[in-house]
């Protein structure tokens, strides 16, 4: 059997999104290594992770974050 961009991308397309995501994390780490994080960002990132699965946390959506942040600068510079 062979393999073709658009029936793999056409296979991964009915993957579930979490499925999706870890098949990105597979593929981008094996074009592009990451690097290792300094261990203090590691352990944060697992606080966080678990602060998020045990619903301490709300996730804000990024859409609605850069909304704010451009809001911020727009009105920064109307001040300048």
């Amino acid at each position: 059997m062979s393999f073709t961009l658009e029936s793999v991308t056409a296979e991964a397309l009915k993957l579930t999104p979490d499925e999706r995501a870890e098949l990105i994390e597979t593929l981008l780490a094996s074009v592009e290594p990451t690097m290792p994080l300094h261990p203090e960002w590691e352990a944060e990132i697992e606080r966080r992770v678990a602060d998020m699965d045990a619903g301490r946390t709300t996730p804000i959506p990024g859409e609605e974050v850069f909304a704010k942040v451009r809001a911020l600068i727009a009105a920064h510079d109307q001040k300048a």
